[in-house]
């Protein structure tokens, strides 16, 4: 049968009707007017104006202004006038100074090193398939979240006092008594074990960048021959290096910050024998029990630019150090 004249359209029709829709979305089109790459730019400064403003209150104007002080002699009550660099060089001249600047490397040097050992290690444990494993994640990164707290360092110090819960456990082996707290000689080594404790942070990483080691690389050495500890010096150190170079470099400048638990611990004096004079709490100390502001600044200053050369070697030292896969690292 053929098709009915009132069914069948024409092509005439259908041409008409697809060029019709055409100009109706070209003309829905040219309404549409592309957002200006000026446009873009003010939304994003619309939004960070918050962060600006609070930085430059709360971040870059105090330490502007800390930095006019260090040149000052500046006393919190009594004011203070232009002296040039006067406190820079009675700071060198200080005895706390020294004292202040050993005592801070020292933990540096012990605090960095055993709490990243800590925490890589843990962090191989905790990245293994085995039931529960969420749990242990959850229970070993949970002292980072408590242990800088006042709370923690007050029952840290109870534990470490003369005869503490520390005294009786060491007392099992010969130990003499008398505590971390009142030995100079050890008191330190209190707070490295508190550092070390809060490994969670760099576990965290750790993890993640184990994760991303590919496991063709294990089966290839172990198909070779390789043990254990080859595997884990030759395939899991260098893969992982960009990630311990982080660990590395966030973990050192958190240590030369160290304020809170070497303050509750050995007060503004550093007790006892200023074996805990972190160079945090002599600033502390000079800013507000003695109200020399002026000098204050200045050591606060020198301890930013000291933290800045630490951070420059070691990014110098990460070229030849650090392998990154898929780049030229010769």
């Amino acid at each position: 049968m053929s098709a009915s004249p009132s069914t069948a359209a024409p092509p005439a029709a259908d041409e008409a009707g697809a060029t019709a829709a055409k100009d109706q979305r070209k003309r829905g089109t040219a309404k549409r007017r592309p957002v200006s790459r000026r446009g873009e730019l003010l939304t994003g400064y619309t939004f960070m104006i918050p962060w600006i403003i609070g930085s430059l209150v709360f971040t870059v104007g105090p330490m502007l202004w800390s930095l006019w002080l260090s040149f000052t002699d500046y006393h919190l009550i009594l004011g203070g006038d232009f002296i040039g660099f006067d406190n820079y060089t009675a700071m060198f001249a200080d005895p706390m100074f020294g004292r202040a600047v050993k005592v801070t490397l020292v933990y540096v040097l012990l605090a960095v090193p055993f709490k990243l050992v800590a925490s890589l290690a843990v962090a191989m444990l905790l990245t293994q398939k085995r039931r529960g494993i969420g749990f242990y994640r959850a229970a070993f990164y949970m002292p980072s979240l408590i242990a800088m707290s006042v709370g923690i360092a007050i029952v840290w110090k109870a534990l470490f006092a003369k005869g503490g819960p520390q005294d009786q456990f060491m007392s099992w082996f010969g130990w003499e008594g008398g505590g971390f707290i009142g030995n100079p000689d050890v008191s330190i080594l209190m707070l490295v074990l508190l550092s070390v404790w809060t490994f969670g942070a760099p576990m965290v990483i750790f993890m993640a960048g184990l994760l991303q080691v590919p496991g063709e690389l294990y089966e290839a050495a172990e198909v070779d021959g390789a043990g254990r500890w080859h595997r884990f010096v030759h395939i899991t150190i260098p893969m992982l290096s960009p990630v311990i170079f982080f660990n590395v470099l966030m973990e050192t400048v958190h240590a030369f910050q160290l304020f809170g638990p070497a303050f509750i611990i050995g007060g503004t004096a550093g007790g006892p024998a200023w074996s805990t004079l972190f160079y945090t709490v002599r600033i502390y100390a000079l800013a507000f029990v003695d109200l020399r502001m002026g000098y204050a600044s200045a050591w606060a200053w020198m301890l930013v630019l000291a933290v800045g050369v630490v951070t420059l070697i070691m990014f110098r030292a990460a070229k030849n150090l650090v392998y990154y896969a898929g780049e030229d690292n010769r």
